[in-house]
């Protein structure tokens, strides 16, 4: 099936037309728009919302930005609650948490001076080690010197 570019765009151009005379001819019969039929005129991710779904999440959408701005909308679908706030600790969790770290305190100093002893810092050198370091880039950098000078 060998279809030319200009085919295409024409099909496209009488969906667009059709889709386009239904939108009006709803309108004037005071209907509900129906939905597009084609891909082309569909959303970029190809599915559809029914009236009673896209409805849904324009409500939420308004909810969501009154709440953000601090004002409160009325809506015709269901009044949402207000949103519970989240991450932060309650006052019965923090005295909690405050108990069970007086008591780990408390463990702490009751054992003492029994505390782990500093651990050697991971990826340092001993002076050794960058003695050894040192005479070797010494190396290198002398072969390279006479590697260069020939």
């Amino acid at each position: 099936m060998d279809i030319s570019v200009k085919d295409l765009q024409e099909a496209i151009s009488i969906r667009q037309q059709i889709d386009k005379l239904q939108r009006r001819l709803s309108s004037i019969l005071r209907g509900a728009p129906q939905t597009a039929t084609a891909p082309a005129a569909s959303s970029a991710s190809g599915r559809f919302f029914s009236p009673a779904t896209r409805a849904k999440l324009a409500a939420a959408a308004k909810a969501r930005w009154a709440r953000r701005r601090g004002t409160t909308t009325t809506t015709t679908t269901t009044a949402t609650a207000p949103a519970k706030s989240r991450g932060q600790l309650t006052p019965a969790g923090r005295r909690k948490l405050s108990q069970l770290m007086k008591a780990r305190w408390a463990a702490r100093r009751k054992a003492g001076g029994k505390q782990k002893a500093p651990t050697k810092k991971q990826g340092a050198l001993t002076p050794a080690g960058r003695k050894r370091l040192s005479e070797l880039m010494k190396a290198r950098w002398a072969a390279r010197r006479k590697a260069g000078s020939k």
